[in-house]
């Protein structure tokens, strides 16, 4: 079973469409939730993937346009109903913080929980360190301060030899420094090599959203490689000249960046209301980049 999955509530861009419900994205790892954005229906999205909302403890805000926010009242009001206690933390600008506040203030004043707010900046830095999971910002190029989210894991611990551990009577309380990578020194000074006792660990994986934003060449670098890449695919090559001046990618130029970040596999998305068939995005991406998953909601995409 997968410890990483990446579940989609919306894939559509500003426009609503009876096709496709506005962006939202719920990051699962290790049975905690993190959501990225937050547009209409969200909730009722997440529900229908049968994902808890006690699970769900940050809140990512990519950019303060509608389409990306205005499910979050209703989510965090529905959360209160709820009635459980904890905190929720909402990623957000400045601006986000401040209107957030007055909202909640007016519509859900007394939460049984504690909502927190972590202001960002169009910056490049690590905003979350967890004990398993870091999440930094990359900016993006939009028609307002918008920035990407890299969620990485952490380096693994190394996994045990049973065999090994059992032939050289090596005690429970030693197994956790030999997993963080420590070799065993017998009682007679014999030492016994990490590498005996453990093999490799498992790969740490890694997923990057990069959502709202005009082609950005130098983008590649900053991912770096990574499993999984969400880059908008809001247009096609035909209308390439109505992508920079709003804010937006093709879905080639999407697959270019995937191509020279190194990325495993391509997810298309934040499709625009005029296209009625969504697998002119893969075509056009295949053409540059081999492994394009086509988004929709529903969709479930697991890392490992």
């Amino acid at each position: 079973m997968s410890t990483f999955k990446i579940h989609t509530l919306g894939c559509g861009s500003a426009k609503p469409t009876l096709r496709h419900q506005p962006s939202s994205t719920v990051v699962e790892h290790r049975e905690n939730l993190f959501m990225i954005d937050c547009g209409e229906g969200a909730q009722l999205a997440f529900q229908r993937q049968r994902l808890k909302f006690s699970r769900l403890r940050h809140i990512f805000l990519t950019h303060l346009h509608g389409d990306h926010v205005l499910g979050l009242p209703g989510l965090i009001s529905t959360l209160g109903l709820g009635g459980a206690g904890g905190q929720l933390t909402i990623h957000t600008f400045a601006e986000g913080k401040k209107i957030m506040q007055k909202i909640l203030n007016f519509f859900a004043r007394e939460l049984p929980f504690q909502v927190d707010y972590n202001v960002i900046e169009p910056a490049e830095g690590i905003i979350l360190d967890t004990p398993s999971l870091t999440v930094r910002t990359i900016p993006l190029q939009h028609r307002v301060p918008t920035v990407g989210f890299v969620f990485e894991e952490k380096e693994k611990l190394r996994h045990i030899r049973r065999d090994m551990i059992d032939f050289h009577q090596i005690p429970n309380f030693r197994i956790r420094a030999i997993k963080e990578g420590e070799d065993f020194i017998k009682p007679d000074g014999t030492v016994v090599a990490n590498e005996i006792l453990t093999s490799a660990p498992t790969p740490s994986l890694s997923y990057a959203h990069m959502s709202d934003t005009a082609y950005m060449p130098e983008l590649a670098e900053k991912i770096g490689p990574v499993d999984l890449l969400f880059h908008e695919t809001t247009y096609v090559e035909q209308h390439l000249a109505e992508a920079a001046p709003r804010g937006h990618s093709t879905a080639r130029q999407a697959a270019m960046v995937a191509r020279d970040a190194g990325a495993k596999a391509l997810l298309t998305g934040h499709y625009s209301s005029r296209y009625n068939d969504d697998t002119i995005f893969l075509d056009e991406a295949k053409e540059i980049f081999p492994n394009v998953i086509l988004n929709r909601e529903g969709l479930i995409t697991p890392l490992d």
